[in-house]
């Protein structure tokens, strides 16, 4: 029989959120483990408000918003707000009832602040990865390294002459037509991401900053992800930075790490093997001329390449490219929507500890 459609609206519905998620739903197992690791932040959560005042958003829902945002790859808080609306999933994920309007997206605004004092996003990432060190998804025996850039939110009319004359600020049209005349990051700098340099990878030059990860080389789980400006040698300082981070955090040295070319210069193969590291970093072809500490290390590492342990990091190193594709094109780092490497830097975190959380629930379902 054909059934009818119904023009009108139930006024009185009641039913249980909790029974229309199906059960073997991935977020399910992503709910259970940042609840557990939130409850455990309780008392963080609690120095950063009063005891008096009006009753504000609580603060494991919005680090839970800023999770599905990167898991949906929902572009803005504008539009994650607007989608919890209406999507019973996503308040479900949110604890956030029915009946209770969704909040507007100034209060992702007004919170950062205070999560920053906090470094909340911080401990909740690193409270991610010792979750998923207990597990035994992350070991002390390899680890890959790779960089990346990412788009800053300024455009090329923000470009203009560091300390020259600048014109007037408002015609912003006019600094766009810049056909023929030479622009470099020793003489200009945007007005609007004085953080950013234009930068490239083989194409056309944009304002970026410099995106880094540290990561198991066998799962892809992310140990550590760092922001930094887009210098040409960001890769190789942040690399010993995330080592350092790692160690004092969670206790873990590498027996070895992978990388590619950029990290096979010769300082930074001779301060991995100061700290114990092997490194197996990919070489540029061409003879390697001097006696010098740093050109020994890089003899070492080409005789290095001959042996299996080598080829096999090399192998494992491969994963993390899509590791980080994940994180610039459905996490929403391929081009950034704040000003100022510290807030770009809470944002990779967030879209990092949504890639830790996924990767530790398929790895759990499949074993």
């Amino acid at each position: 029989m054909r059934g009818q459609r119904e023009r009108q609206q139930s006024m009185f519905v009641a039913f249980n959120m909790e029974e229309r998620v199906p059960d073997d739903h991935p977020l399910r197992e992503i709910k259970r483990r940042c609840d557990r690791i939130l409850t455990d932040m309780s008392r963080d959560f609690d120095r950063c408000y009063g005891k008096t005042g009006r009753v504000g958003i609580p603060p494991e829902s919005m680090l839970k918003a800023l999770l599905l945002r990167a898991l949906f790859g929902i572009p803005s808080e504008r539009r994650l707000c607007e989608a919890c609306e209406f999507n019973v999933l996503y308040r479900w994920f949110l604890d956030w009832p029915l009946e209770r309007p969704m909040w507007t997206p100034e209060a992702f605004s007004m919170n950062r602040e205070r999560f920053e004092a906090r470094a909340l996003v911080t401990k909740f990432f690193e409270r991610v990865v010792a979750e998923g060190i207990e597990e035994g998804l992350v070991g002390d025996d390899r680890f890959s390294v790779d960089g990346s850039l990412i788009r800053s939110l300024a455009g090329h009319k923000s470009v203009k002459p560091i300390g020259g004359d600048r014109g007037d600020d408002d015609d912003l049209n006019g600094w766009s037509n810049f056909k023929g005349k030479k622009r470099s990051n020793t003489t200009h700098r945007s007005v609007v991401d004085p953080e950013a340099r234009l930068a490239s990878r083989g194409g056309e030059a944009h304002l970026s900053h410099s995106l880094h990860a540290l990561a198991d080389a066998r799962t892809g789980f992310i140990a550590r992800v760092a922001v930094d400006t887009a210098d040409g040698r960001a890769e190789r300082r942040n690399a010993l930075l995330m080592l350092d981070r790692v160690n004092k955090r969670h206790g873990l040295t590498p027996g070895t790490l992978a990388a590619d070319a950029g990290y096979g210069a010769g300082e930074f193969l001779c301060e991995l093997e100061r700290r114990g590291i092997t490194p197996h970093a990919a070489m540029k072809k061409g003879k390697i001329k001097g006696e010098s500490a740093e050109h020994r290390a890089r003899r070492r590492m080409r005789r290095r390449k001959r042996t299996k342990g080598y080829q096999a990091s090399q192998r494992l190193r491969r994963f993390i490219e899509p590791v980080i594709g994940w994180c610039k094109h459905i996490g929403g780092l391929s081009r950034t929507r704040f000003i100022g490497h510290e807030r770009i830097q809470d944002d990779a975190m967030m879209t990092a500890a949504a890639w830790n959380l996924m990767r530790m629930t398929r790895l759990r379902g499949a074993t």
